[in-house]
């Protein structure tokens, strides 16, 4: 009797532990986002976690300087602390394109990371055209843009992406500027790579000392418009962006107990729903 009521309790506690470890392992629902376009891949394997018309071509808005800083920070013997002159045509730009701006001043000397933390961090549209300018080839500024532009999409074909084309260094283009949630996660991805643009794009703020036209010194502050990095636990970048075609774009990463997550949201028709959709979408990663 006493072994007919062991092998019974056994049975029952095996049936127990299988109904509870179904329950633990029951797949995570799949978030529903308000942004029309989204993606979501582990960064360590590469695997797909989420995808929302992930491969549809769409406006980028300032995502687009995710490229911009990649293509020179890949530069051959790059100098970081190599200076460049601010020049009135940068400010210009900004002015006639009503454009986000690092505050730069002409006539300042700007170093090559100081200019990516402004291209970053507060957006700089006169930042990426320095950037531009300064890395490009040509006799012209036009020419030395457009070469740079043109980098822009070799490093696109590069990785293979056959949704993205660049026809600015800002992502104030046309509609030849576009991109998609997946192809602007691999750009993101590669990226991330380079331990300076991880350092920069996880920054919150910053000070930087530059070099005025006078010979002496004013200091720059910047902070980063990317605010997921102080509203989501372990979140270490990457690019905001939006615009009136673009609207709310955000490209996101952050790590968690060894795993990083990474993925973008496009043309979200706000800042709020963008913040909530990026959320749902990170832990969402990080379920499964």
């Amino acid at each position: 009797m006493r072994r007919a009521v062991t092998v019974s309790l056994t049975t029952s506690a095996v049936l127990a532990g299988g109904l509870f470890a179904g329950q633990a392992h029951a797949a995570t629902p799949v978030p529903s986002i308000t942004a029309p376009g989204g993606f979501v891949m582990n960064n360590g394997t590469g695997t797909t976690l989420y995808g929302k018309a992930a491969d549809t071509r769409r406006s980028t808005g300032s995502t687009t300087k995710i490229m911009t800083a990649k293509v020179v920070l890949a530069q051959p013997n790059l100098n970081l602390d190599a200076k460049v002159t601010i020049q009135k045509a940068y400010s210009d730009y900004i002015v006639s394109k009503n454009a986000s701006s690092a505050r730069l001043i002409v006539g300042d000397k700007v170093t090559v990371r100081q200019l990516l933390y402004g291209l970053m961090l507060p957006s700089g549209c006169d930042a990426a055209y320095a950037l531009a300018d300064k890395f490009g080839t040509g006799t012209t500024r036009d020419a030395r843009v457009k070469s740079f532009i043109g980098k822009m999409n070799a490093e696109a074909r590069r990785l293979g992406l056959r949704n993205t084309h660049f026809d600015s260094f800002d992502g104030i283009g046309g509609p030849q500027n576009y991109s998609t949630p997946r192809d602007l996660t691999k750009i993101a991805s590669s990226a991330m790579k380079n331990s300076t643009f991880r350092t920069v794009v996880k920054t919150k703020s910053t000070q930087q000392k530059v070099t005025t036209k006078s010979g002496g010194y004013r200091y720059m502050s910047w902070t980063n418009t990317n605010k997921l990095l102080s509203t989501y636990s372990g979140a270490i970048g990457v690019k905001t962006g939006s615009g009136p075609q673009a609207k709310y774009c955000l490209v996101f990463a952050a790590t968690r107990g060894g795993k990083t997550v990474i993925g973008t949201v496009l043309a979200a028709p706000s800042e709020t729903n963008r913040a909530a959709d990026v959320k749902k979408l990170l832990d969402y990663g990080f379920a499964r």
